[in-house]
């Protein structure tokens, strides 16, 4: 029932017992094996699938390198995984859709950030200490009237 506490170190166990719940949290994977995330960036929007495997990252039915042609998106998509050590350890199926290319790119990390996170619990610390689990929030503003773009104004003529 209830219990007296004569000093902190009554306590310690108690603490031992949930800081060893929080580190052991359970994977959350689907009935294949994989664990699902949605990533998102600027418009773009990636839904992503990962597993064990030997490293292959398909997007909408393509191969990483013939979508995003650009060594420095591929780069940034594979910062999850270098970050972590699991490089070509986990086969990436995902859907982008929305946005530009980089704004797609970005949504694949964070969405990979996050299908890691539930796959191994275990990486959460080094993802977030490295920013990869926090959406980016900025987006294109809006046009306002009266108004060229969303703040330049019309050239001005005194005559």
């Amino acid at each position: 029932m209830a219990q007296t506490l004569n000093s902190l170190a009554d306590l310690k166990p108690g603490a031992d017992v949930t800081a060893q719940a929080a580190v052991t949290a359970e994977p959350k994977l689907d009935q294949f094996g994989r664990a699902y995330a949605t990533g998102k960036r600027k418009d773009a929007v990636a839904r992503v699938w990962i597993k064990p495997g030997k490293g292959t990252v398909t997007v909408n039915g393509r191969e990483l390198a013939t979508y995003f042609a650009r060594p420095v998106l591929r780069m940034m998509i594979n910062q999850p995984f270098q970050i972590t050590d699991r490089v070509q350890q986990f086969d990436v199926n995902c859907t982008v859709s929305g946005g530009g290319l980089s704004g797609q790119a970005g949504a694949l990390r964070h969405g990979i950030s996050k299908a890691l996170t539930y796959f191994e619990p275990g990486l959460r610390p080094a993802l977030k200490a490295a920013g990869l689990l926090t959406r980016d929030p900025r987006t294109v503003e809006r046009k306002k009237y009266g108004r060229a773009k969303a703040r330049r104004s019309f050239q001005f003529s005194k005559r």
